[in-house]
């Protein structure tokens, strides 16, 4: 039997407070296994016909297939910006090992 794939979703945030309240609601739920969170992220972006730019923190969210859309739901609803970035990756490769944890975090037969 094939494993299940692993996600990194791609979400940026407004700032450390915001970032740190969306990681810990998803590791705490079980929707991902680990978020990484990276500060000092600048995005360059047009919004509503003007080009913008900010100063954001970068969240990596590792999660398995099963709560992919779960984790999508959550993150929207969680997120305070209108439009977030979301943007899930497959991960085709990796360590075993690590990809198998990951798996085994977000399972609900924990």
């Amino acid at each position: 039997m094939t494993p299940a794939p692993v996600f990194v979703v791609l979400c940026t945030c407004p700032d450390a407070g915001s970032a740190d309240a969306i990681a810990r609601a998803l590791v705490e739920s079980r929707l991902a296994a680990c978020v990484t969170r990276i500060a000092g992220a600048v995005s360059s972006y047009r919004w509503q016909g003007e080009v913008e730019q900010a100063e954001e923190v970068q969240l990596l969210v590792k999660t398995a297939h099963a709560p992919l859309q779960a984790v999508i739901a959550r993150l929207q609803e969680l997120h305070p910006y209108e439009l977030p970035e979301i943007v899930a990756v497959q991960a085709d490769a990796g360590l075993p090992a690590y990809l198998d944890w990951v798996r085994a975090e977000t399972s609900e037969e924990v």
